[in-house]
């Protein structure tokens, strides 16, 4: 099995490259693809720092480097962009892909304790297994500064893995994140089904929750969150996450923006200044 990444495709951009990677996940128990975006490099030996991105339900790796236009911002500020995909796949789990919003496509970024489901493991890759694969094959890449960002289910693995790992991350924002996943219908059928009914385990992975134990962050937290999303209030619950920020003085800005979805629209609006927040943190 290639544990090695394989390079199957490559497309240039704002004098960058988008290139597309496979390789097996031993984290996953199946073949993964990721996509990089390399800025135009200054010299021989420069190492890009990194932003990860995670992306949302039904997503690959591959929506978020054709549809949000980071690349621009990404090329000027000199900042690497790896996308991941959001779930195993084709291991032909019975029910992975009855629904949208689990299973395939739906990896919520943690790691399922329920045997049927043991193999969904997307925290532990994101953290573990990724940066490992990348200081290890891309000497172009500074594992050591990176930041993270992610829309909607990917806010959530953004948020939560960041504050759980403030010593890996630089820096975090989020678009439209599920940032209360415990009291929301998306969170607790996914909780319900990879964690089970141990609510103490579903806390681990809820930004709301977690900020009121690990609030010594570094840099502000960014949130976009669009005023028109239909999922604002019933899934999203930007408001919970903001409350819980300020009962510990953690510094957020939510910028709630008028008029605006949930969609790539919304995020190639808005993409340039994540870029631009996380770069400040990179260069510190």
């Amino acid at each position: 099995m290639e544990m090695k990444p394989t390079e199957i495709g490559s497309s240039k951009m704002f004098g960058g490259y988008n290139k597309r990677y496979k390789h097996y996940s031993p984290t996953l128990g199946c073949s993964m693809t990721f996509y990089i975006y390399l800025p135009p490099s200054p010299s021989p030996s420069h190492k890009f720092p990194i932003l990860y991105w995670l992306s949302g339900l039904t997503c690959i790796d591959e929506n978020f480097i054709i549809k949000s236009g980071a690349q621009r911002a990404a090329s000027a500020e000199g900042v690497a962009l790896i996308a991941p995909d959001t779930s195993p796949r084709g291991l032909n789990v019975e029910g992975e892909a009855d629904s949208w919003d689990f299973g395939v496509g739906a990896g919520f970024y943690l790691n399922a304790t329920q045997e049927k489901w043991k193999n969904w493991r997307m925290y532990d890759y994101v953290v573990k297994e990724l940066p490992k694969l990348l200081s290890e094959n891309f000497p172009q890449l500074d594992t050591s500064k990176s930041s993270i960002s992610g829309h909607s289910m990917g806010g959530h693995g953004a948020l939560t893995i960041y504050l759980k790992n403030l010593d890996k991350y630089k820096s975090v924002s989020a678009f439209a994140p599920i940032a209360n996943p415990i009291n929301c219908p998306w969170g607790q059928k996914a909780f319900t089904n990879y964690l089970g009914n141990d609510k103490a385990a579903w806390e681990e992975y809820d930004a709301t929750f977690l900020i009121t134990k690990f609030h010594d962050v570094s840099a502000t937290i960014l949130i976009d969150q669009g005023e028109d999303d239909k999922f604002l209030h019933d899934q999203l619950l930007a408001h919970k996450f903001e409350e819980a920020c300020r009962s510990v003085n953690a510094p957020l800005l939510l910028r709630l923006q008028p008029g605006y979805d949930h969609s790539y629209f919304f995020i190639s609006t808005f993409i340039d200044d994540h870029i631009r927040h996380h770069a400040q943190a990179l260069r510190l």
